[in-house]
């Protein structure tokens, strides 16, 4: 819904309230990027709930909610940075629409002869381009420590995928005493197994915990 003359914009409106409250509340004038990072964590954690809730129950009210906590944390770190002269919320905005156009020709680029790109085209125009803005010495270069396994085995596959670099899933030896390593192997095969199908293992094992419920 576009606000009328009389009403404020949501966006700049809420800009002004994380400033204010900056400046007014003992609590939020003492956080840093530092001390937000745990708050920022879980809220992204409640989001992702908040999806899985309104894909069952198609109740997308939660998300919204969520999703208006995600923001919070978002324009803290912008306010929070704008203060100290690192960069601005229309920083933040620029540098994300500039890298929009950037990596989606298909969709900001000048027309081009030929059929439409489908959707893996996209994507591989997508990691070229994301390629050539960073350049990875490595296939785990530039993936956070913090990520959840599942994640950080299929983003590192996805990639041994994209750039040709084969990786040996070796099947875990009999005489193998190692449960850990044993372990191991065999997730990162079923890993390798969803990401030949397309599939999202992180999703499929938390689909697969719920129901147990």
């Amino acid at each position: 819904m576009t606000p009328t003359a009389s009403e404020p914009e949501p966006l700049l409106e809420f800009l002004a309230v994380m400033r204010r409250l900056r400046a007014e509340c003992p609590w939020k004038r003492e956080q840093t990027h530092r001390s937000l990072a745990r708050y920022l964590l879980e809220e992204t954690h409640e989001t992702l709930e908040a999806i899985d809730t309104g894909d069952a129950t198609g109740d997308w009210d939660h998300l919204r909610e969520e999703l208006g906590d995600l923001l919070l944390q978002v324009y803290f770190h912008a306010v929070v940075a704008e203060e100290a002269g690192e960069f601005t919320i229309d920083d933040v905005a620029r540098g994300i629409t500039e890298k929009m156009h950037r990596r989606n020709p298909h969709v900001f680029g000048p027309p081009t002869d030929g059929p439409p790109l489908d959707a893996a085209a996209v994507d591989e125009v997508w990691q070229a381009i994301k390629e050539q803005d960073k350049p990875r010495s490595g296939l785990a270069d530039g993936l956070p420590d913090t990520l959840p396994a599942l994640l950080y085995a299929t983003k590192v596959l996805e990639r041994s995928e994209s750039t040709s670099v084969a990786i040996r899933l070796r099947p875990a030896a009999e005489e193998d005493t190692s449960g850990r390593r044993r372990i191991g192997d065999r997730l990162l095969a079923l890993v390798a197994e969803a990401v030949d199908e397309g599939i999202d293992a992180e999703q499929a094992l938390r689909d697969a915990v719920r129901r147990l419920d």
